[in-house]
Order: structure tokens, then C-alpha cells, then sequence
């Protein structure tokens, strides 16, 4: 099965209840293909010559798709913007930033190419499952694109205060989707790491340079190096740590509550991760009650019940509760709040089709949406189980 064979394939618009009105903030529609949400961003404010600050969004839209969201700018100008990737269109003006509790839903339309005829009954049996008893609501590989090759999280040193190595991590170490230029920017930094006049003569003009400048003055303050960190990529860093902790400790209490005869694994990049199978109405009631906080030392209320649990998820990390906290910058935190660990997919609908792209087989059309910060590839990972799935690529989306 062949999962974002085109951009159409994956589709995914922003729901909301935000209208223009009147305001400072301009208020623009994102219409992307190919790009991600930051590097549309970051060609607006390099075009329009406006700050970081300037711009607020809800979320991260998957770079391999066709995608909908909505952007704010402070003072932005009343007026469209083209490039070849995106089209973003001015709405009006609005009275605050468009922010992530704007988002109402996503609505997700995808094609799967490329499964045998055969299998059709078995995935019908599967889908029906899904949209009765819904799936687990684990964060997804898009969460976890800063990841590089060493599998070391950006976050877990930063949390010890190892701020060498955090940079290091953030700004050096290979990661599987890096482009050759990158590549090679990255590698400049590994060959020739501490020789700070050196790295800054060889590197493009970046916001990585500019922290290699700074280090070129302050060789071993690494600790002010992380605040040169863009604020965007700090807070992509630290949630990708905290979504990794959240889905182990899931994870181990599943494995938990049901006996292993009724879990299946879900290959991910935080490991493999158990989802139940064969739920009677009593266990799907139970889950879909079922919230954990998101793993932080500012969290104050555990459920003593299952804190042991993500101790055990800790304890290999080195680490212990109260040290999921940053020190320094104050700007850059963990969040704060609970997470459903079960969510239902009610208005999942399907139909199959003939697969144009590979002869002799068939592609199915999945429609259906989801409540703000799940994950529309984890339904697709379900459907594994039934047919062998072509590896979905990694990006930066969180939806």
C-alpha cells in the first residue's frame, strides 16, 4: 500500500469558527503543496521583510500534501501573496493572532494506492472497526522530524543542562531528511566543531551561522547559544521530546490493561507502540475516559495509579520527574494539560477505486476528520496490519 504517491493524495483543511472582523492582524488563508508550514513561513517574512514575532498560526500542515490553514500577521499587508509552492490569500482583519485553540477540526481526505484486490473484505472489516471503536491517539512520526540519526532527543540534554550537546543535536547532527546543501552545512559543523572562525567562514548566511557568530565571541557558552536557538524550532524541539515521553508511557500502560494476546504494535519512530484489538463496548468506553497529562515538571496533578509507568519510561533517559523542565530560556517551555488517549473517527467514510498509478491493483479514498493535534496517519498505520504499508516519509506536520 502506497501512501502521498501525489500531493492530492493527502489532503488536509483547517476548520474554524475565526472570522475577519477588525483589528491589527491581518488574516490570510494557506493553500500549500509540497512545503511545510515553517518554510512557507519563513519565504512570507523574508519576502514582506516582516519579524518572527509578526506571525501566528495553529498548526503545522504536512510538507508531502496539499494543505488549508490560517495565518495572522500583526500589521501584515492587506493583500495575496504567490510563490510556486503556496497561495496565500487576505481575508480581512481580525482583532487578536490566530492560535491553535482556534482550530475547530481537520478535515482529512486520502487515497491509498496500491493494495491487491483480495484484501478488500479484510480492510472493510478493519475500517468498520475504526470508525465504531475509534484508535489510540498517539502523537505520530510528523512529531518527531527533528529527530536525527543518534535517536538522542534535542529535548532530554537540554533538560540536563548539556547545552553543547543540545546545539550540537539541534543545529549539526545528520538527520534522514536532510537536503544536500544541508548536508553538507551540517557537516561542515562536525568536521571542524569548537573552531568556531572556521565553521563561520565556511557557512552559508543562516540562522545557523548567526549562532556559529556568537560562539565565535563566547567559544564555550553554549547555554546563551540554545537562547540564539529561533524561538519556533526551540518550542518543535520540546514538543517532540514531550510526545515521545507521553507515547512510551502509553504505551507501557496499554500493555498493562490488556492481555498481549489482544494488542497488536505500530511500528513509529519512538519504537513500537501497542494498540488493542478485539475491544469489548466496556474497554472501548474506558479508553475513550481515559487522559494522561503531557509528561512536564510543571504538572502538578499525577494519576498516582500510573506515574510509576512513566518513571520506568524515564529511568533509561537518566532522568526523573522533576527534571522534565527547562532552565534556560524562560521563553521556551513544556506544555501544560491532559491528553485523550482514545478518540473516536465517527464520520469515517470510505470507497475504492480503480489505482490508476499501478495497474492491476486498487486505491481506497478515506474522508474523515479529527479534533486539532491528531493524527490522520495513525488510522492509516491501523490499516498495516491488513496490508503491508511503503514507509510514510518524515516531515515536520503535527497534524
Amino acid at each position: 500500500m502506497k501512501l502521498k504517491s501525489l500531493p492530492q493524495d493527502f489532503l488536509v483543511t483547517e476548520k474554524t469558527d475565526f472570522r475577519p472582523s477588525r483589528g491589527a492582524f491581518a488574516l490570510y488563508r494557506l493553500s500549500k503543496r509540497s512545503i511545510g508550514t515553517p518554510e512557507a513561513i519563513q519565504i512570507i517574512l523574508r519576502q514582506w521583510n516582516l519579524s518572527r514575532t509578526q506571525v501566528s498560526y495553529g498548526g503545522l500542515k504536512d510538507r508531502h500534501a496539499e494543505t488549508i490553514q490560517y495565518v495572522t500577521i500583526f500589521h501584515g499587508p492587506k493583500q495575496n501573496h504567490e510563490e510556486r509552492s503556496f497561495f496565500l490569500e487576505y481575508l480581512g482583519q481580525a482583532d487578536r493572532p490566530f492560535g491553535p485553540g482556534d482550530i475547530r477540526a481537520n478535515e482529512f481526505d486520502i487515497t491509498l494506492r496500491g493494495f491487491p484486490i483480495d484484501k478488500r473484505e479484510e480492510l472493510e472489516q478493519k475500517l468498520k472497526r475504526l470508525s465504531t471503536a475509534g484508535i489510540v491517539n498517539y502523537f505520530d512520526d510528523q512529531r518527531f522530524g527533528s529527530l536525527g540519526i543518534s535517536g538522542d532527543f534535542i529535548g532530554r540534554p537540554w533538560c540536563k543542562g548539556d547545552y553543547e550537546r543540545a546545539v550540537f543535536l539541534a543545529i549539526a547532527e545528520p538527520n534522514s531528511h536532510d537536503r544536500p546543501r544541508e548536508k553538507e552545512q551540517k557537516e561542515i559543523l562536525r568536521n571542524h566543531w569548537g573552531d568556531w572562525i572556521r565553521c563561520k567562514d565556511l557557512l552559508d548566511r543562516s540562522h545557523r551561522r548567526s549562532i556559529v557568530t556568537y560562539l565565535c565571541d563566547h567559544p564555550t557558552d553554549f547555554k546563551r547559544a540554545v537562547g540564539l536557538i529561533r524561538i519556533d524550532m526551540r518550542s518543535l524541539y520540546v514538543a517532540a521530546f514531550q510526545s515521545y515521553l507521553w507515547n512510551r508511557w502509553l504505551s507501557g500502560l496499554i500493555v498493562k490493561i490488556f492481555p498481549s494476546e489482544s494488542i497488536e504494535w505500530i511500528e513509529s519512530r519512538c519504537g513500537k507502540l501497542a494498540t488493542p484489538v478485539k475491544l469489548s463496548p466496556e474497554d472501548t468506553e474506558r479508553l475513550q475516559q481515559l487522559e494522561l497529562p503531557l509528561p512536564s515538571a510543571r504538572q502538578k496533578e499525577w494519576p498516582e495509579e500510573w506515574k510509576p509507568l512513566l518513571e520506568e519510561v524515564l529511568t533509561p533517559l537518566e532522568m526523573t520527574i522533576p527534571e522534565i523542565r527547562l532552565k534556560y530560556p524562560r521563553d521556551t517551555f513544556f506544555s501544560k494539560g491532559t491528553r485523550s488517549c482514545w478518540i473516536g473517527v465517527p464520520g469515517l467514510t470510505y470507497s475504492f477505486l480503480e489505482d490508476e498509478l499501478n495497474p492491476g491493483r486498487e486505491a481506497i479514498q478515506l474522508r474523515f476528520s479529527l479534533p486539532k493535534g491528531c493524527y490522520a496517519t495513525m488510522i492509516v498505520k491501523q490499516l498495516t496490519q491488513v496490508v503491508e504499508v511503503e514507509p510514510i516519509r518524515d516531515n515536520d506536520s503535527d497534524e
